[in-house]
């Protein structure tokens, strides 16, 4: 059979798969019949012939990756009220030694606050709750990386004094401080979901608005502070006191 530099598979209603040459000299193509075209069984550029056509088929997709299978289980929109499996099973000292931290953290802020009382300060406020679940329990995980951390409160905690500057208390307020914290956590790369109540917080506490700007060092980057150190305590303790 002459050469055949390249090659097509088609397809007819009459049930046989053939093969057409894309480029045949008019001499070769003269010398070939039908049949020798329906009946070659050779690989020609990685093309089964008719007779082979379901196997070369399925050769053709293992050779380009392709896999398909009706066997693929697809996801399950109940798939997210399901718990994740956990690769292993907490041990009590996983569980024991962030709760622990968490409660020491919460006792020296509300010791703070006493101390602070007097000068009309406070620095035990809800946002430190969920920073403290993160650093804690998921200390692993991005928004729990320090940076995240002092970029997210101390930023979103300016954001909120100047929307309060700005709208004035009320609704804009929030909703301009909100859409403006996630922007500037996404711009900086410092996404820390409890930093986007910094400024709710400010907006809506009369008893921020008197330090303006100084709100986000206190409690803003003070309180964190004193939550990552609390974490490092945490993290030796979990590594080093197991049971």
């Amino acid at each position: 059979m002459s050469q055949i530099s390249s090659g097509i598979v088609c397809g007819g209603n009459i049930g046989t798969n053939y093969m057409v040459p894309l480029s045949l000299p008019s001499s070769s193509f003269a010398s070939l019949s039908f049949n020798s075209f329906i009946q070659h069984k050779e690989l020609v550029l990685g093309y089964w012939a008719p007779s082979n056509h379901k196997n070369g088929l399925k050769r053709r997709r293992r050779e380009h990756g392709v896999v398909a299978s009706s066997n693929v289980a697809s996801p399950s929109i109940w798939d997210d009220w399901k718990p994740l499996k956990a690769s292993s099973t907490p041990s009590l000292s996983d569980i024991l030694w962030p709760s622990a931290g968490a409660f020491v953290a919460m006792a020296i802020l509300g010791k703070l606050d006493q101390l602070m009382a007097p000068k009309g300060l406070s620095i035990t406020f809800a946002p430190l709750g969920a920073v403290s679940t993160l650093l804690f329990a998921s200390p692993t995980v991005p928004s729990a990386r320090k940076y995240s951390v002092f970029m997210a409160q101390i930023g979103c905690a300016a954001i909120g004094v100047l929307a309060f500057t700005i709208f004035g208390p009320g609704w804009l307020a929030r909703s301009a401080g909100i859409a403006a914290s996630i922007a500037y956590m996404i711009y900086t790369n410092s996404v820390h979901p409890p930093a986007a109540s910094m400024p709710l917080l400010f907006i809506d506490g009369a008893k921020f608005h008197h330090m303006n700007f100084w709100y986000a060092l206190y409690p803003g980057a003070a309180g964190c502070i004193l939550l990552c150190l609390m974490q490092e305590l945490v993290v030796y303790l979990k590594n080093n006191f197991k049971f």
